[in-house]
């Protein structure tokens, strides 16, 4: 008997601790809400005098406002930039979070040419698993949908639904892909390290210089204390020059093929600058040809005015700003649309005109330094830009070469999605006319 208020003592301790323990989380979860629910007003107050969309509602902001399906959503988005062209810039709330939108080549100056606005944007915490902190991520849809989504962002709820899981079943495709590629890379190395010094030894004799490829690089770079490069680090960036290496120069190359056949006075020019500098040969495309192209680097830089293979991308502004009198509170993310940019009738006259002369050098001369972003501009623009273009020529020209090219596709019939890469959800329809014998 002599147990049993033992046992109700214990008892009524253990309901003690555990209301105390409640009362305890209780006051932390409010003490968290209350202070994000301060910055929220805080920042909502900051950013109010700045035009944006409408309806907002509180926590939610425009986000029952955007339309679900991609290419819908990037047709509502651009529609909303020509709406408020001439305003200076754009605000809308994904959920909680605010995003201004920039689309005049004064504005993007002001994050751009910035050495300190140059960390991305919040949104790309969402492409971090596909590639780190790399040069460039990509957008599938599954990520876009999630972007739009702020109810999504928790990666504990992202990961119970089936979008989440199909989202790691792919990404565990994507880097098993990268570890064979590092893997065989490192196994190739090692292989030929005890060979090393006869290789060289016989390159010297014969004048000859070994060049490295990227991976080669990567698996020796150490810093000035002697360590290498982290298997993550290493992974991050193959995993980004892997895409940027085919999917935004592959895009760009699919746009310019589509304009040059729904052009074909254009494609006479290239054909007979190609001729100029080829004649009747079949031999590869060097180095010295590409410089002579001029024309056809024009065509390029055209297609990507037009069709600009990243349609927009994000920063995050790392101290307070002014933007054309607007105060911008620090960390407030910013979203730089090229595509519209692009298409300012005071700087590019009828922007939906494909015209490759707008880029002759006496007619680019004064013209605004922000108003053609396709690499995006300043500190943080595209390293790869310049192979990039490079790539893009070499490749029309040999196909340009060989072949006319014809379509009868209309612009309003390709379907844009805009996601990191601007595509055609419908794809491109062409026609290959052969010219002569191919390059082989």
């Amino acid at each position: 008997m002599g147990a049993l208020p033992q046992l109700a003592q214990e008892g009524e301790r253990l309901l003690y601790w555990g209301a105390g323990a409640l009362t305890l989380l209780f006051t932390l979860v409010a003490a968290f809400t209350c202070r994000l629910l301060l910055a929220y007003l805080g920042r909502w107050k900051a950013l109010k005098p700045i035009p944006g969309l409408s309806p907002c509602y509180p926590l939610l902001g425009n986000a029952l406002l955007f339309e679900r399906n991609g290419e819908d959503f990037f047709k509502q988005i651009m529609q909303y930039c020509e709406d408020f062209r001439n305003q200076p810039l754009l605000k809308c709330w994904i959920g909680p979070l605010p995003l201004l939108i920039l689309y005049h080549p004064d504005t993007i100056e002001v994050i751009l040419s910035s050495s300190k606005h140059i960390q991305k944007s919040y949104q790309y915490k969402f492409l971090y698993p596909w590639l780190g902190t790399g040069l460039l991520t990509r957008m599938s849809d599954i990520i876009q949908h999630r972007q739009k989504s702020p109810w999504l962002w928790p990666d504990f709820m992202y990961s119970m639904v089936h979008e989440g899981r199909e989202h790691n079943r792919i990404l565990k495709i994507l880097h098993s892909f990268t570890d064979s590629v590092i893997a065989e890379k490192s196994q190739e190395i090692k292989n030929h390290e005890q060979h090393k010094t006869d290789f060289e030894g016989k390159c010297e004799q014969s004048g000859c210089k070994k060049r490295r490829a990227f991976l080669d690089m990567l698996l020796n770079t150490t810093d000035d204390k002697g360590n290498r490069l982290s298997y993550m680090d290493i992974r991050e960036e193959v995993d980004t020059f892997m895409f940027e290496g085919h999917d935004t120069t592959a895009a760009a190359i699919n746009w310019a093929i589509y304009l040059l056949g729904c052009h074909p006075e254009a494609q006479k020019e290239v054909h007979r600058e190609l001729d100029e500098v080829f004649g009747n040969s079949v031999r590869p495309v060097t180095m010295d040809d590409l410089k002579k192209l001029c024309y056809l680097e024009c065509v390029i830089k055209e297609a990507l005015r037009i069709f600009p293979s990243v349609p927009c991308f994000g920063r995050t502004t790392s101290e307070d700003c002014y933007i054309k009198g607007f105060k911008i509170p620090k960390g407030t993310d910013a979203v730089i649309v090229p595509y519209i940019i692009h298409r300012d009738p005071k700087i590019f006259p009828d922007p939906e005109k494909f015209r490759p002369e707008r880029f002759f050098p006496e007619n680019s001369s004064g013209r605004h330094p922000y108003a053609y972003v396709p690499f995006s501009a300043g500190p943080r623009n595209c390293i790869g830009q310049r192979f990039a273009q490079m790539e893009e020529k070499a490749v029309l020209a040999t196909i340009l070469r060989c072949f006319y090219i014809e379509t009868s596709q209309k612009q309003e019939e390709l379907g844009l999605v805009g996601e990191l890469i601007l595509r055609p959800s419908k794809g491109i329809w062409i026609q290959l006319k052969k010219r002569r014998e191919c390059v082989t």
